[in-house]
């Protein structure tokens, strides 16, 4: 097996591993059960919104710890902390003990940039499109086994909600002995770059005899600048070329959206439907992962030199719009049933939207920065998805309920959508003007 193919398949293996999480579908009917004394106004208030801000905060931190100490540890890291999360899911049971669990877990979610930049370091460039569809599909694979598992054990009922949560707790300590068996890096972009070195050549002195050699071989390393001196020169270069601006506020935009809908959407099943007979979220997460798979596959092929981007604009606007109806159908109906398709339907547009948005972004940097590109991204969205919450969710806002939290979140979208139209409306009667004016001038 080629050495690439090999450290994908170690990755992939991890990432597959990771997200096999049967629980997490059901952790809000888990923590409102019998086995935990919380109501639903302190899961929504005090102990969810802890998970977004310590997300938020660490991330910054994250990224950089990532590079200078090289991928691997934060990839252990991860597992680590999955272990910690669901064992003080399992033996505790104060309110407090779930806030610090909260906090944990925004370690586990930002130290997955880990994850998605190790493979870049190990592999030839000429591989990154294969190892990025390698990882990506083994998260998809671990999520639909996770969802098919998590409906299967409790629909036979082989396990209830809380003995989900040992399977998990097995599945993170897999996935952490599992990440020391990873390769270690040897570079990074920013804190350990490859030394260019030009070295020049021996020379023979006159009257010198053959074996009387002068060794001359000197190293002559160009300047480069510092670890922070590149990370704020990929940053300017990014960030000044409006395209990128385009894609990169749409993208933390959309991420926003999906991460406060998919957070706290369970909150709303319960509310809609108080006491099911069967709870079918784990069915739900298994279709949606293979829509949104399904979907980014098709924007894949879709985009590749088929749209052009302002066209990709245009149809980011629409479909935009079109999710905010989604998550309207969700709150909006009495049906659970109706509720699960809406949320189904919505992360299936969000999977093709995002990747369109990822692919933009990607296209339009000039240096290999995806990594930081990427981070400030989900830097910025996370800032509107903690927005959002102290607006809409805690009582330094409005405190809605989850029916007028989606309701807003539904508004959101369609906001957005709306504003992208306008911007792609007025840019093209720019160009438009611009070509006019050309073509008179030509004429003259």
């Amino acid at each position: 097996m080629k050495e690439w193919l090999k450290i994908s398949c170690l990755l992939c293996v991890f990432g597959c591993i990771r997200e096999i999480r049967p629980s997490e579908p059901y952790v809000t009917e888990y923590l409102l059960g019998p086995w935990r004394n919380i109501t639903e106004q302190q899961l929504t208030h005090d102990v969810y919104p802890v998970g977004t801000y310590s997300y938020l905060v660490q991330l910054v931190f994250v990224f950089l710890i990532t590079d200078f100490l090289r991928y691997k540890p934060l990839i252990i890291t991860i597992g680590a902390t999955g272990v910690i999360i669901w064992s003080m899911l399992v033996w505790t049971t104060s309110v407090l003990s779930l806030q610090v669990l909260e906090f944990f877990y925004g370690t586990y979610m930002a130290a997955e940039v880990a994850y998605y930049t190790y493979i870049y370091a190990k592999v030839d460039k000429k591989y990154y499109p294969r190892v990025t569809s390698h990882t990506r599909a083994a998260m998809f694979a671990g999520k639909l086994l996770s969802g098919i598992t998590s409906q299967l054990m409790l629909n036979l009922e082989l396990m209830n909600y809380k003995q989900l949560n040992y399977i998990t707790l097995g599945t993170q300590i897999i996935a952490m002995l599992w990440a020391f068996c990873l390769p270690g890096v040897d570079r990074s972009l920013y804190f350990h770059r490859e030394q260019l070195a030009i070295t020049e050549p021996q020379t023979q002195l006159p009257g010198e005899g053959n074996l009387e050699v002068v060794d001359r071989q000197q190293e002559v390393t160009p300047k480069q600048p510092g670890a922070l001196g590149l990370l704020w020169l990929h940053f300017r270069n990014a960030y000044t070329n409006p395209r990128v601006v385009q894609w990169s506020l749409w993208y933390a935009i959309g991420l926003a959206g999906y991460l406060q809908v998919t957070y706290y959407v369970q909150v709303l099943w319960k509310v809609i439907e108080p006491e099911p007979l069967i709870a079918w979220n784990g069915a739900v997460d298994a279709v949606l992962t293979a829509l949104a798979a399904l979907c980014a596959l098709a924007a894949g092929y879709l985009h590749t030199g088929r749209l052009r981007p302002r066209t990709s604009l245009l149809t980011l606007a629409l479909l935009s719009a079109v999710e905010g109806g989604c998550v309207l159908i969700c709150c909006w109906t009495h049906d659970i049933y109706w509720s699960y398709a809406g949320f189904v339907l919505f992360g299936a547009l969000y999977g093709f939207t995002i990747t369109v948005a990822s692919a933009e972004v990607a296209r339009n940097l000039e240096e290999e920065s995806f990594g930081l590109v990427f981070g400030v991204n989900t830097f910025v969205a996370l800032i509107f998805q903690s927005l959002l919450t102290m607006i809409f969710v805690t009582d330094t806002g409005f405190e809605l309920d989850p029916v007028g939290q989606y309701t807003a979140y539904a508004f959101y979208f369609i906001g957005a959508g709306v504003l992208y139209l306008i911007s792609v409306l007025i840019e093209y009667f720019m160009c438009r003007d611009t070509d006019v004016e050309k073509l008179e001038n030509s004429l003259d």
